[in-house]
């Protein structure tokens, strides 16, 4: 909606915030470095909100609690919307300047009454009030969400809605009011940067361009085809149909990571070739044809990330990789003289001064400059500018060219339907004390490991389906079992089960999951999965 996907404001404005909104996100747990921030506003006096189906962590600190359903995000932000438009708290006219479509959104929010929201979403008609009220008010705002949001079948539409929210409220493009992507992994933000999203080259220019890829084909001394690529459900879509038969991995997990893990062991085995480089043998890498030994991104290697606040900082080799493994850099290198075509000395420096040759948003950071100032947020577009604290100012300007669209969503539920054979909602996320498919974290003996291989339940679900509080039991859904304990937890409310994806080799708990993707973003529904409870002898 606002052409580069990164986060509007940065974390001193989250500080300073009067209100923080995490909507689907339990930052306290999956982004703790961010939390620190938000609790350093709310003890400041800041007020903190949690839309979440669990009563998370982060929810615990917060003023207001709204467990919604899950997959009723947008009923519920249409109903915010609503009440926000009926309460007179829109910015008419930064409405009026800086976007486009009102009439139509207004319109789309209209059959979304209070009373009907509570309805569909379980949330009371109090709280979704009190939520519009408190975010229309502030003076300043910040609204943050993560995969509770975008792992989903309408993953995409979620998002538009909460943007929507920001746009009626003219609560973007200044100070203190932003829009936060929460990124689920370090770097993520900086390999969207890079070019690793198919439908863009590095600093988020349009492939289709043809400027722009005469620019890069100028560079390289190749030519970049003008068409989009393959996100990573749309290259198993093509496996499954026999037009992908190669794939290189670098630093991913798909075997253990991907929604339906066992359609995809089946198609990644059933390559012609597959190439994993990676720091660990992760169950990926045991498929692999070829393993290419790498070295670890924090403390082996060189280069740069990028946080969720568009910040690019130094990284730093502190000591020699192990037996084998070399850096990414070197092996891409290493691969092309392979291949006939010799890219030079493999220094990060150098590559990233091409990335600042190409990507204008990057211009003016050089090496030089992020030690000096500790990192820079983009876009820096020279040596003097000092990075961009928020973006989207130019909203605020008294003529806006290029408008902000309000987009107008409707209410998609859940692929994976409860029925009498499976009555149970299972959502998955993340713990703090491990990391994504334990690659990173798993691989060792720790206190901290115990019982996360487990399945949460509300107590009247335990006494419901015959499973007591420790029992093993099986967990079925329409795609396969596991087994495992269950634990009760009386912070879950009944009918809404939750586990983790942490330790895939105690519990592969995406043998569960659907990949039901969004046409979009490509990103599978691991947050809304129907299961059956089967106790174990």
């Amino acid at each position: 909606m606002f052409g580069a996907g990164g986060g509007t404001s940065s974390y001193e404005e989250t500080r300073a915030a009067d209100l923080i909104v995490l909507w689907g996100s339990n930052a306290r747990e999956a982004h703790p470095i961010f939390f620190h921030h938000v609790l350093k506003a709310v003890n400041r006096g800041a007020k903190l909100i949690v839309v979440d189906p669990r009563r998370t962590p982060s929810a615990q600190w917060a003023d207001l609690w709204l467990g919604l359903d899950v997959g009723t995000d947008i009923p519920l932000a249409s109903a915010v919307a609503r009440e926000i438009i009926e309460a007179g708290l829109t910015d008419e006219e930064f409405i009026a300047r800086a976007t486009s479509g009102f009439e139509a959104f207004r319109e789309s929010v209209q059959p979304w009454t209070l009373d009907e929201a509570e309805r569909v979403t379980g949330v009371p008609a109090g709280a979704i009030r009190e939520l519009a009220h408190a975010y229309g008010e502030a003076a300043n705002a910040q609204l943050c969400w993560t995969l509770g949001i975008t792992e989903h079948h309408n993953a995409v539409d979620n998002v538009f809605a909460l943007i929507d929210l920001a746009l009626l409220t003219g609560k973007v493009g200044k100070w203190g009011c932003g829009l936060q992507p929460l990124r689920g992994q370090n770097n993520v933000q900086g390999g969207g940067d890079m070019g690793a999203i198919p439908n863009r080259l590095p600093g988020f220019q349009e492939i289709l361009d043809d400027a722009v890829r005469a620019k890069f084909d100028a560079a390289w001394g190749s030519t970049v085809p003008p068409t989009h690529g393959l996100h990573l459900s749309g290259m198993f879509e093509a496996m499954e149909h026999g037009d992908l038969r190669a794939v290189y991995v670098v630093g991913e997990n798909p075997a253990q990571g991907e929604a339906d893990q066992t359609r995809a062991e089946r198609l990644l085995t059933g390559l012609d070739h597959l190439v994993v480089q990676d720091i660990f043998l992760t169950r990926t890498a045991q498929l692999a044809d070829v393993v290419l030994p790498a070295a670890a991104t924090l403390g082996e290697a060189e280069g740069t990330v990028t946080s969720s606040e568009r910040r690019v900082q130094r990284v730093r080799k502190a000591y020699d990789a192990p037996g084998e493994a070399r850096d990414d850099i070197e092996i891409v290198y290493a691969l092309a003289r392979r291949l006939g075509h010799d890219l030079g000395s493999p220094r990060a420096e150098d590559v990233w001064n091409e990335v600042r040759s190409l990507s204008p948003m990057h211009a003016g950071m050089s090496y030089a400059r992020l030690e000096e100032l500790g990192g820079i947020q983009w876009p820096c577009w020279d040596e003097n500018d000092p990075g961009a604290l928020f973006l989207h100012g130019r909203l605020w300007d008294e003529v806006v060219a290029d408008r902000a669209p309000f987009q107008v969503v409707e209410h998609d539920p859940p692929v994976d339907l409860l029925d009498d054979a499976f009555p149970l909602r299972l959502t998955t996320g993340r713990r703090l004390e491990s990391y994504n498919t334990g690659v990173q974290s798993g691989g060792y003996s720790s206190p901290l490991h115990r019982g996360g291989a487990d399945i949460l339940l509300a107590p009247e679900d335990g006494a419901r389906y015959g499973v007591a509080d420790g029992a093993r039991v099986r967990i079925v859904s329409r795609r396969g079992s596991v087994e495992t304990s269950a634990r009760y937890d009386p912070t879950l409310r009944a009918g809404l089960a939750f586990m983790n994806l942490h330790f895939p080799d105690e519990v592969a708990t995406n043998v569960l999951t659907i990949d039901a993707t969004d046409p979009k973003s490509g990103t599978a529904e691991f947050k809304a999965t129907a299961i059956r409870l089967e106790p174990v002898a």
